[in-house]
């Protein structure tokens, strides 16, 4: 499982606070604390903070690479924003991310072609958010093939079905899920798959439990990445917990600390 460290994202009171003063301390305290808690690459996201969001991005990517030493997923709804970062970025970036529009298309799967970086699709299209698994795997199979036509390699392609918020939306959760599983079946070989697990619990009470049984429910669907919280040890002992009942990992008695061990190194 890819994790993917939500953390430095502008829209945190603290991460934005740092951003306007540019605070490095702030920042990179939370990029070596994710990464210390089992994160293998960590989103990045200027959100609403800066007046120049460029430059935010750009200063953000240097200052993160002074400490620690994974990839980058770079997070912005503007493509020139996330090629500020894509210029800098040391270890092979990720791009969050396309939707299926073929605007967004257009511009951004040549972009990770030119920096040989991932990019993420969403199963979004000019309608908004995806009425059911169908529409998601519509909405997947069109940013797969603009994907294939440019040559990108599919390694580095990964779905997202687009996560709710339990509390709205309840439904939705079991479409995403059983789009988790039809994405492996759209291409071979399959694009890979990745959800933004903090949306299934956004104005919920209960977050850290439904974020955990949510993530271990996609796991059993043939989940590859998740952008979450790596400072939450429950969630991340239930993620490794299910990795090995999936039999991704070789059983001992000391298998959570094993896991660690092995990725924090």
């Amino acid at each position: 499982m890819l994790i993917i460290g939500e953390r430095i994202n502008g829209m945190y009171k603290d991460v934005g606070k740092a951003i306007r003063e540019r605070d490095k301390a702030t920042i990179q305290n939370l990029a070596k604390k994710q990464v210390s808690c089992g994160a293998d690459m960590l989103d990045v996201n200027v959100g609403p903070a800066a007046k120049d969001a460029g430059q935010a991005m750009k200063w953000l990517v240097e200052t993160i690479q002074e400490v620690v030493d994974v990839g980058l997923t770079l997070d912005s709804t503007k493509p020139a924003v996330i090629e500020e970062g894509l210029k800098i970025a040391k270890k092979k970036a990720m791009i969050n991310s396309t939707t299926a529009d073929k605007e967004k298309l257009d511009i951004l799967v040549p972009m990770a072609k030119k920096y040989k970086a991932k990019i993420i699709g969403l199963t979004l299209g000019k309608s908004g958010v995806p009425r059911d698994r169908a529409q998601r795997s519509e909405y997947a199979a069109a940013i797969l093939t603009a994907c294939v036509e440019s040559g990108l390699n599919m390694e580095d392609l990964y779905i997202d079905p687009v996560v709710l918020p339990v509390n709205v939306a309840q439904p939705q959760a079991i479409e995403a899920l059983e789009a988790l599983r039809e994405f492996h079946l759209l291409y071979n070989p399959p694009p890979k798959t990745v959800v933004g697990l903090s949306n299934i619990s956004q104005g919920t009470n209960k977050r850290s439990l439904i974020n955990r049984i949510f993530l271990i429910m996609a796991q059993a669907q043939g989940l590859n990445a998740a952008i979450v919280d790596p400072m939450d040890s429950e969630l991340m002992d239930a993620m490794i917990t299910a990795e090995l009942l999936l039999n991704k990992n070789i059983y001992c008695d000391s298998y959570i600390d094993a896991y660690k061990k092995k990725h924090t190194v």
